[in-house]
């Protein structure tokens, strides 16, 4: 049988179609310009070794007489470049050595022997880095490091074939893990307090020291590149995927305010320096390159609507069905894959049935509702054999409520730590998911500091808000470096730290929680989180990273010292968000003031020196750059450092009296 004219026309536009998506699919990608390798070591972008290549902001130098990189420091310092890692944006530089090999005097200058960025670049120094400051004074032993006799420096200088045993025996030294806010762009080392200094790269102190020179090197990473800098379109290398335009977020008298940014449909690339489309958009749109013929298909198909429009009628009530069957077929398979997932605490979730879960919170009446939020509701439960419950449902028919729930249960049965909360089961036979964790039962930490309990219980002691900071660091700490893969919280903040009879902090609430992926140095996801605990720069480029748990945790110390919520319209127009009034405060060495009056009141001149410590270590939590931010695991060593420091001035103290 002949075919139609109609039908013709669009098998030719079909076969047309897939001709020219073929051949652009074949077309070369437009990247920016690479610079050559420096001899045999290649330049990733966006380092740049001349002007005309990479991003100018990123330089490292070429010597062409030796054909070796070097990144240029402060005060005429230079080091030489041995590794580069575009993947995960850090490379490893050799520092300075000694200055004759009896010597114990790190070479440069006396003002310039140690490491000096420049903080307005994009490099820091990574938190992979171990530390040894060498040969010290007694001017070191007042701040917060460890110069004790049993740190790793000792340890090093004095092993067989160590490249510091010129240093040993050692009248001074101490060891610490840089890429706090403090040590971010400096590492220093002088006359006045110490000589020399080592530095390795993903120390393991298990291993033998003697094998800890293979780890030598100063690790910086870079922060992700932004479009480049362009004052005419013809600066835009990518061409007609990109366009010179007014950067809305450069800053005023800072010179050139443009950039090239990509054209609608297309995202920057910044590991491939390039504007791209999003292979997600790409496979749900099917324009993969292709051009839009749109309006011409719809010419040639006009006199087929009346059909359309029957057929699509049908196929709505078709596709309704099916949801409702996937669905279902999807509660059923992700709870059998819940309960038999292999996962690393060795705990598997408990199957509760509907009808037990019912008789335990008394058909889920509104007298057991302990919350709700915008997962749904938590109600209290007793199970047959006493044990007293939390159940946790999501909302009727949400389909974005279901996810976060299921999710949380995924992220749960995965991990074991005393200080998060602790999943029992699972309940997956209902209309809505149920998850079931132990009851915890003094409620949340913002209840104690502003809300309800507030006002009718005393007010939580500061060595209390000390430990309970401690364990809530422990746990997040444990997230990001002992699971595996790595979990990001993504919503830490005082109302999801729960409080148990001892009034020890559990974090909970995994509804958020993100996997790391392997070798990717964040996820990338649209912002999700609270207001006033959400980190700026994961809102603004949208990479989730254990830097965003870091912020949102710093909003939690400030919680603790102020009693104050993360936002309250009442505090004025400028001191809305709780991190800005503070940061303001602190900026106008006026930080005490915004500390807790109660808490001051009658406090020890060792308790408020605490409390300041601990102001500064939360402002360090929320530094604008996620780069200076320490992580999570030094956070927790610096709290139970100043916890130490109260707790011995507590005995100190015990003793005048008696």
């Amino acid at each position: 049988m002949a075919s139609s004219p109609c039908l013709s026309s669009l098998l030719l536009l079909s076969e047309l179609r897939i001709a020219i998506l073929a051949l652009l699919l074949l077309l070369p990608v437009s990247h920016a310009r690479v610079c050559p390798a420096c001899g045999s070591t290649a330049v990733p972008y966006p380092l740049s070794t001349a002007a005309g290549c990479g991003d100018p902001a990123y330089k490292v130098r070429c010597a062409a007489n030796s054909s070796a990189l070097f990144f240029d420091a402060l005060n005429g310092t230079s080091y030489p470049i041995t590794s580069i890692s575009a993947a995960s944006q850090r490379l490893v530089l050799s520092p300075a050595p000694f200055v004759s090999p009896g010597s114990c005097v790190s070479e440069g200058a006396p003002a310039a022997r140690g490491v000096q960025l420049n903080a307005s670049l994009p490099f820091n120094v990574s938190s992979s880095n171990t530390v040894m400051l060498l040969n010290c004074t007694q001017a070191l032993l007042q701040s917060p490091l460890n110069c004790s006799s049993n740190s790793l420096c000792h340890v090093y200088a004095s092993a067989t074939g160590s490249t510091a045993s010129a240093c040993a025996p050692l009248p001074l030294c101490c060891t610490f893990v840089a890429g706090g806010s403090s040590t971010s762009y400096n590492i220093r080392v002088s006359p006045q307090f110490c000589s020399a200094y080592r530095s390795f790269v993903g120390l393991d102190p298990t291993q033998p020291p003697a094998t800890w020179g293979s780890r030598l090197g100063l690790e910086l990473q870079w922060a992700t590149p932004r479009e480049p800098l362009c004052r005419t379109q013809d600066d835009c290398e990518d061409g007609a995927n990109a366009t010179c335009a007014d950067d809305p977020i450069a800053p005023s008298g800072a010179g050139t305010g443009r950039r090239c940014f990509c054209v609608s449909g297309l995202t920057w690339n910044p590991l491939a320096g390039a504007c791209q489309q999003n292979p997600s958009d790409c496979q749900s749109t099917g324009n993969c390159g292709g051009s839009n013929h749109a309006p011409l298909i719809a010419g040639l198909v006009c006199g087929l609507g009346g059909a359309l429009l029957l057929a699509a009628a049908g196929l709505f009530a078709y596709r309704r069905q099916r949801r409702i069957r996937l669905a279902r077929e999807r509660l059923a398979k992700e709870r059998e894959e819940i309960l038999n997932a292999n996962n690393t605490s060795g705990r598997t979730a408990k199957n509760f049935s509907g009808r037990e879960l019912k008789r335990a919170t008394g058909n889920f009446s509104r007298d057991n509702l302990l919350g709700a939020g915008g997962y749904g509701e938590v109600y209290k439960g007793v199970l047959g054999d006493g044990t007293v419950v939390a159940v946790k449902c999501a909302k009727l028919g949400n389909t974005k409520s279901t996810d976060q729930v299921l999710n949380e249960v995924r992220v749960l049965s995965q991990v074991n730590h005393r200080s998060l909360v602790r999943l029992l089961g699972c309940c997956v036979d209902l209309e809505q998911p149920l998850m079931v964790y132990e009851f915890i039962p003094n409620g949340t930490l913002a209840d104690h500091l502003y809300g309800s309990a507030a006002k009718s219980l005393p007010p939580l002691p500061w060595r209390q808000r000390l430990a309970i900071a401690r364990q809530t660091a422990e746990g997040v700490a444990y997230l990001h470096f002992a699971a595996v893969p790595p979990i990001y919280h993504r919503d830490i903040k005082s109302s999801n730290i729960l409080l148990d009879e001892r009034l020890d902090g559990k974090v909970s609430d995994f509804g958020l929680s993100r996997l790391a992926e392997p070798g990717l140095s964040h996820v990338s996801t649209c912002a999700q989180g609270t207001l006033g605990y959400l980190d700026p720069e994961y809102y603004r480029n949208y990479q989730l990273t254990d830097k965003s748990d870091v912020y949102s945790f710093g909003v939690v110390l400030l919680e603790l010292l102020t009693s104050k919520r993360a936002i309250d319209f009442g505090r004025g127009d400028d001191d809305v968000n709780l991190a800005v009034h503070v940061q303001r405060a602190a900026d106008e060495e006026r930080l005490m003031d915004v500390v807790d009056p109660g808490m001051k009141e009658g406090a020890t001149q060792l308790e408020l020196d605490t409390m300041k410590a601990l102001g500064f270590l939360a402002l360090g939590c929320l530094e604008e750059r996620r780069q200076n931010r320490p992580s999570m695991k030094e956070v927790a060593e610096e709290i139970e450092y100043i916890i130490n420091i109260e707790a011995g001035g507590q005995s100190i103290e015990q003793q005048r009296n008696t």
